[in-house]
């Protein structure tokens, strides 16, 4: 059976919005940038405070603030990604539910359920919260 890997979160400002969420939560913190992080962060012209991508670790899933170029509100804001060791046999189980595949991106598979709402399967033990639209490597590292 899947688990709920994380939670994800489109944001304008996803430094703003995980500071939130980790000082709402007990146990929750956002996830610490190391000095090989904030040199890659750096690299791309951006700091921890505009990291297009942070993530909240606490006790249950992790949650992933991405910023989201190109927000398209017909879409869900928050969505669950759902870790598989199978995506292809997952992709088929929950079509068989109603569920339909929106696209495959690398690593990842965007779904809508019955009534539209997105999720992303994902291989068990891939990077953490792809951001839409950006390739693996691109985004932040745990």
């Amino acid at each position: 059976m899947p688990i709920i890997r994380e939670i994800v979160f489109e944001s304008s400002i996803p430094s703003r919005l995980a500071a939130f969420w980790a000082s709402v939560l007990d146990d929750y913190a956002v996830r610490p940038y190391d000095d090989a992080e904030i040199a890659r962060l750096a690299g791309l012209g951006l700091t921890p405070e505009t990291d297009p991508t942070v993530m909240v670790d606490g006790p249950g899933p992790s949650l992933c603030f991405q910023r989201v170029p190109s927000r398209d509100y017909t879409n869900n804001r928050i969505h669950l990604d759902l870790a598989v060791d199978d995506v292809a046999t997952w992709v088929e189980r929950v079509a068989s539910l109603g569920a339909r595949m929106e696209r495959r991106e690398t690593g990842y598979t965007v779904m809508k359920d019955p009534e539209g709402n997105q999720f992303c399967i994902t291989l068990t033990g891939v990077a953490e919260c792809l951001p839409m639209g950006i390739a693996p490597g691109q985004q932040r590292k745990g």
